[in-house]
């Protein structure tokens, strides 16, 4: 019996320092339940910024990354984004003929709402989403052309110069096909603003209703990989968002994604290949946590399949995403872009010499 008491104690204290076993909310059949508003807004970009070194940091060091961070590429300081808000300002007028940082007009702090600090994962706060490679850096296969990828698309978005031949040359967001930057997935991102998603799960469907642009996935639930991987429909077939499939393991559920729309895998945060599977997955740690992780394998883009990891927490509700209502801006666009052309043409035109005039016609 004495033996017995201090191994009863041993066996007490081992039990008090495990760590408790969260309690996550189930569906009917028993499986975790992902339902519920939800947002993943947070300051963490993809890629990890150049100077910071560690992927996770204290909160102190967060705080100071944080309020650093420039957004929409205007500096972390500039009062007229953080305070006058006065770049919305419907009085101040037109910004000057060909300035080279007319995208950095379109947003202040009154229209944006990307979070006000790092994301947290497993509870450390994060420096990038990407967690492999361990640099933090998306693997490129020719890094040179994915920088003057990006830089017209900056130089775009800052001039505001491009063709303009039709709406297709305007990005697909500004036209409300899809959300910009990723926000859909595959690889949902924090973006901008309108980082609110909507999750309904049933015994044979994911459902994910995206803020920005009202995005809807509606993602099949089989009994296996080998039964979801059969069921992918004709590569010809490439919807916006992709093809994807999902499948239960243990308790984290697993989406495959193929056939991302090419003009989507374009323009979003990260370039795909048609030959691109995205592998997501979702797991339920608790009341107000969801960890969501998802790896990228694309061998014409990147020399390595890479890995992100982030975290979606409880959110009050959707908003209203009214994405076309008084988009005046494409008719704007459009119809300066033929004024344009209808200028260069006059100013190309020979000009008729004007024909004398017969005696006696006076």
């Amino acid at each position: 019996m004495r033996m017995l008491k201090p191994a009863l104690a041993a066996l007490a204290i081992a039990i008090m320092a495990a760590p408790a076993i969260a309690q996550v909310p189930r569906t009917a059949d028993g499986k975790p339940s992902f339902d519920g508003i939800w947002t993943n807004a947070s300051l963490t970009p993809l890629s990890r910024a150049r100077g910071v070194d560690k992927l996770v940091v204290d909160e102190a060091t967060a705080k100071k990354i944080a309020n650093s961070t420039s957004i929409a590429g205007i500096p972390a300081d500039d009062p007229d984004f953080n305070k006058n808000a006065r770049y919305s300002d419907p009085t101040k007028g037109a910004p000057p003929k060909g300035g080279s940082d007319f995208g950095l007009k379109g947003y202040d702090s009154f229209w944006v709402a990307p979070g006000t600090m790092l994301g947290k994962v497993k509870g450390e706060y994060r420096t990038s989403n990407i967690v492999e490679p361990a640099n933090g850096q998306l693997p490129f296969k020719d890094p040179a052309a994915q920088a003057r990828r990006q830089m017209a698309g900056f130089t775009r978005y800052m001039t505001g110069n491009a063709p303009y031949e039709g709406p297709e040359e305007t990005a697909i967001s500004e036209r409300c096909l899809i959300g910009f930057g990723q926000t859909g997935g595959p690889g949902m991102l924090s973006v901008l603003y309108n980082n609110n998603y909507q999750f309904v799960t049933t015994p044979t469907h994911l459902m994910i209703l995206v803020e920005m642009a009202h995005d809807v996935r509606a993602i099949p639930i089989f009994d296996s990989a080998a039964k979801a991987r059969a069921s992918h429909r004709p590569a010809a077939i490439t919807p916006w968002l992709g093809d994807s499939v999902a499948w239960w393991e243990g308790d984290t559920l697993v989406m495959e994604t193929i056939n991302v729309n090419p003009l989507q895998a374009e323009n979003q945060s990260f370039p795909l290949s048609p030959k691109a599977v995205v592998t997501e997955r979702l797991t339920r740690t608790g009341e107000k946590d969801i960890f969501y992780e998802f790896t990228v394998n694309d061998p014409d883009t990147y020399t390595q399949p890479w890995k992100a990891e982030l975290s979606f927490y409880p959110q009050s509700r959707v908003y209203e995403y009214a994405c076309h209502e008084g988009n005046y801006g494409m008719y704007g666009i459009l119809a300066g872009a033929r004024l344009k052309e209808e200028q260069a043409a006059a100013k190309a035109k020979p000009v008729k010499a004007s024909a004398k005039t017969p005696k006696g016609k006076q």
